[in-house]
């Protein structure tokens, strides 16, 4: 037992075996790895064990091993050379670093002059010199993101998605950091606002609230909205886009990479699809994707505009004496209160165009709500090319549509509460 006890006290630090140690220190966050080298000389030299920070060099940097051959160095100083230059985005800078890398990646080989578009990451002291120049603090993540990439060139297409119908055109740059400066809102109803994206054709932007005010989150990136209705300018709405920068910038990636936005000629197209929006009536399958345009909407008054893009496809394998000519559309257009509006008329946009086998044709149209929401589901008639007294009818799924999140100005909410005071007043003297 006294001979246990011995062996017992002369266990130590110093004396326990390298691989369980390593094997512990592995578990380890890169702040705990780096305080174990105050411990003791023993665990300094362990914890600069090279294979160690391998796992926090791809965790927060995506520093891959192709990187690593390239620049010559070890795992352990590649990690602190990146801490020293963006160690104070370490919380951000995994997420926004792969959305970028994931967005250019599929980009390339669709949209290559987008690609080329953008521009080098600004300076630390360029986003600083920011920072003095509008008075407020960049969000991290912000800055963050314009390290890798200081936003595009402004030039059609935009990266941030683009928009076609007959007689209106929308595509969104994303601003570099001194042209967003530039921007930069005091004025009542977009105070300490910083617009993100612009556009050539509509002068439509997206902002992101440096501070906390006027009604809005600090963070939050949104539409701005004139209330049409108040005699006051400083009186604007806002469709809520995301919650922080990173929110908004990485489900915009998300839907572009995943396929969920459309790429048609060049250009990403804002088009969301719901997978099961897809009917099919014998050899004919209709699909419907449908998108929000904040620019041609307001909340005051109640006026909400979406379009949606049809696909209309025959089977490859159906018979030759299949192929059909569209002749007449029906619509039954429905809102969140549920009035119902039917719609009959020829043909679409225009046009009755011939499916046949293998053929796909697609269209762009839109409609409005006096409603937030509402859906529309209908069916379009054909006739057989070579037995052209013979007439069918394809159905169209029933479609849902919902504007984004909204908030109303807090000037209409100010002006709502003098309006019931002085009304009450007056009911009193009366």
């Amino acid at each position: 037992m006294a001979a246990m006890e011995t062996e017992t006290a002369l266990l130590t630090l110093e004396s326990l075996p390298t691989d369980p140690l390593l094997l512990i220190l592995s578990f380890l966050d890169y702040r705990d790895l780096i305080n174990c080298c105050y411990v003791s000389r023993r665990l300094s030299q362990l914890s600069s064990h090279d294979p160690l920070w391998r796992r926090h060099c791809k965790k927060y940097w995506l520093i891959s091993e192709e990187e690593k051959t390239q620049k010559n160095q070890c795992w352990k100083s590649l990690f602190i050379d990146t801490y020293s230059d963006v160690g104070r985005y370490i919380d951000h800078y995994a997420a926004i670093k792969k959305a970028w890398d994931d967005l250019k990646k599929y980009l390339e080989p669709r949209c290559p002059r987008m690609v080329l578009s953008l521009k080098e990451g600004a300076r630390e002291e360029d986003l600083d010199a920011v920072e003095a120049q509008i008075g407020c603090k960049l969000p991290d993540d912000y800055r963050c993101s314009y390290r890798i990439h200081n936003g595009q060139k402004l030039v059609v297409p935009g990266l941030l998605g683009s928009m076609a119908l007959s007689n209106h055109y929308r595509s969104e740059d994303l601003l570099d950091i001194d042209t967003a400066a530039g921007g930069f809102q005091q004025r009542q109803g977009l105070k300490y606002c910083l617009p993100l994206t612009f556009c050539i054709h509509t002068g439509l932007s997206q902002y992101i609230a440096v501070e906390a005010a006027e009604g809005r989150n600090k963070n939050e990136v949104f539409y701005q909205c004139p209330d049409q209705m108040a005699r006051n300018p400083a009186a604007i709405d806002m469709f809520i886009i995301g919650a922080t920068f990173t929110d908004w910038f990485t489900s915009y990636v998300n839907n572009v990479v995943s396929g969920g936005f459309p790429i048609i000629r060049d250009q990403i197209f804002r088009y969301v699809h719901d997978p099961e929006c897809v009917a099919t009536t014998g050899d004919i399958t209709v699909s419907v994707s449908t998108s929000f345009l904040p620019e041609l909407s307001s909340v005051h008054p109640p006026h909400y505009f979406f379009t949606y893009r049809i696909r209309i496809e025959m089977s490859k394998d159906a018979l030759p004496e299949k192929a059909c000519q569209l002749d007449s559309r029906y619509w039954r257009i429905t809102n969140a209160k549920g009035d119902v509006e039917e719609v009959q008329g020829p043909g679409v946009v225009g046009e009755f165009p011939i499916i046949s086998p293998g053929r796909v044709y697609e269209y762009t149209s839109c409609t409005t709500f006096s409603t937030t929401s509402g859906y529309m589901e209908g069916y379009y008639t054909f006739h057989f090319l070579y037995f052209k007294d013979k007439i069918f009818n394809v159905a169209i799924p029933r479609f849902h549509m919902a504007c984004p999140t909204f908030r109303v100005s807090i000037a209409r909410l100010g002006y709502l509460m003098i309006s019931v005071t002085v009304t009450s007043i007056l009911e009193t003297i009366m």
